[in-house]
């Protein structure tokens, strides 16, 4: 499970921008939010906490958990359009391919949840070339936008932390998982 260094980095991320005078006020992310959207049952392998106006952007922190995968030939995988990813590695690891060319490359439905709430337009499919790389706790990747990702790879599972900037404001600012809507 991800611990306090996890909520530490998501409020960091998310009150730099706030510090410069785009948000009006801080917004906390608990350990406790995290734990409870994580366990929530039937949400996928990706759980948006919440997405953040902070002014001349938006800001989403979503986590996510993957079970054990096998190698095989190509990785499936995804490129977002506007969104750019930022992991943090919680808990487990594997090994993340990004970069490379996405082979007959499908969009996500535009009503999906992956567009609308996720992580905006997308293009999913099996990459070819790329650059493989062992992840493991305490790892951070930056994944721009544009860029092909995913894990050819994950020996037990792999827990991560995405902070996901979006400069075109195309997440839905106010967003809350409906695990923690009080």
């Amino acid at each position: 499970m991800p611990d306090r260094s996890v909520t530490l980095l998501a409020l960091l991320v998310l009150l730099i921008p706030a510090a410069a005078g785009a948000q009006a006020s801080a917004t906390y992310i608990t350990q406790a939010d995290i734990d409870t959207v994580l366990a929530a049952p039937d949400q996928g392998i990706d759980r948006q906490i919440g997405v953040m106006d902070i002014g001349s952007a938006n800001v989403a922190v979503g986590i996510l958990h993957r079970d054990a995968t096998a190698s095989g030939d190509g990785v499936s995988g995804i490129i977002h359009s506007q969104v750019t990813e930022v992991y943090y590695i919680v808990s487990g690891g594997g090994t993340l391919v990004t970069g490379g060319t996405l082979i007959d490359p499908e969009p996500r439905a535009a009503d999906s949840l992956s567009v609308t709430v996720l992580v905006g337009r997308s293009d999913a499919g099996i990459g070819r070339g790329g650059e493989s790389r062992r992840v493991s706790a305490g790892d951070i990747v930056v994944i721009p936008a544009g860029v092909f990702h995913g894990f050819s790879q994950i020996e037990d599972h792999v827990t991560y932390l995405s902070i996901r900037p979006d400069p075109d404001k195309v997440l839905p600012a106010g967003y809350v998982n409906p695990a923690l809507r009080r």
